[in-house]
């Protein structure tokens, strides 16, 4: 067995974990209800940002909670440093979590691998956090052998939490752009008849190995990526009014003549093909700089 065999088993352990299904979905659907396609969805998903923004508020939250554990080992007796570290770290949790949420509620649908390894990830972050107040608790009176060792099992919950909060995000893709490395053909590529590709409404077609969705604006053809960069789902089920479209799934829209995002919760550009009509048949390619 290799170094990294009895993680993997781990994961998979939380992965199989089926009696976690059902408080997932219940959970999933309430999130869903109460923060739903808008500016506080644009604004926990990072669209602002351009960027998803859970990954680097995690960071502050882990730098402060460490932080003050390294503080309790060099610092200063009085551990005034330490307790505003462990203070910081537990407001900017507050927020963390809210996009953590919202991230995992859009993504759960479609994996419950991914539903079941975010609950797991979340308990461990209340836990964490659970020990993080208690060891602040205990400082009140000046420094404290039971807050610092309150902080480092803290410490350790929260690099377990973290380690499945990757896993999520870079084993299951959960929060990366859904379309990286397909950008479609470079060469001319026959998709459709021209007649298929309606003033409304919209087209799907295949360029090789890329999805790929059409229609008409202002009498010009235009042709996305299929794949909404957000999680994935498909462009052409969706609608399309003057210049946007938008997602089925959860409503993010994308302007069709530069990809540009519109509304979130997506953060990435959509990819934008060039299109041209030729004898009677659409073709696409990648988009060429310039255009």
């Amino acid at each position: 067995m290799t170094a990294l065999g009895p993680l993997t088993t781990l994961t998979d352990r939380i992965e199989r974990l089926t009696r976690l299904d059902e408080p997932g979905k219940a959970l999933g659907r309430t999130i869903r209800k109460a923060v739903s396609a808008g500016a506080v969805k644009d604004a926990l998903s990072g669209t602002w940002l351009g960027h998803p923004v859970h990954p680097p508020m995690t960071d502050v939250v882990i730098g402060s909670f460490v932080g003050a554990s390294v503080l309790d080992l060099v610092g200063p007796d009085d551990g005034r440093a330490s307790r505003r570290l462990l203070q910081l770290g537990l407001l900017s949790a507050v927020p963390t979590a809210l996009s953590g949420a919202s991230d995992w509620a859009d993504s759960e649908l479609g994996d419950e691998r991914v539903r079941r390894m975010g609950l797991v990830h979340a308990g461990s972050n209340v836990l964490a956090l659970s020990l993080y107040a208690l060891s602040l608790a205990a400082r009140r009176g000046g420094p404290s052998r039971a807050g610092s060792a309150l902080a480092l099992a803290g410490s350790t919950v929260l690099g377990a939490s973290g380690f499945l909060g990757g896993h999520i995000t870079f084993v299951r893709g959960t929060g990366v752009n859904q379309t990286a490395f397909d950008v479609g053909p470079s060469d001319w590529t026959d998709v459709i008849d021209a007649g298929d590709v309606l003033r409304d409404g919209t087209a799907f077609a295949m360029a090789g190995e890329t999805p790929v969705v059409l229609g008409r604006h202002r009498g010009q053809v235009f042709a996305l990526h299929d794949r909404c960069s957000h999680r994935g789902c498909a462009l052409s089920d969706g609608e399309v009014e003057d210049r946007v479209i938008t997602c089925p799934c959860h409503g993010s829209r994308f302007d069709v003549r530069d990809g540009a995002v519109v509304r979130g919760p997506a953060t990435a550009t959509q990819p934008v093909l060039d299109a041209r009509e030729r004898d009677g048949r659409i073709e696409v390619r990648v988009r060429q700089p310039g255009r």
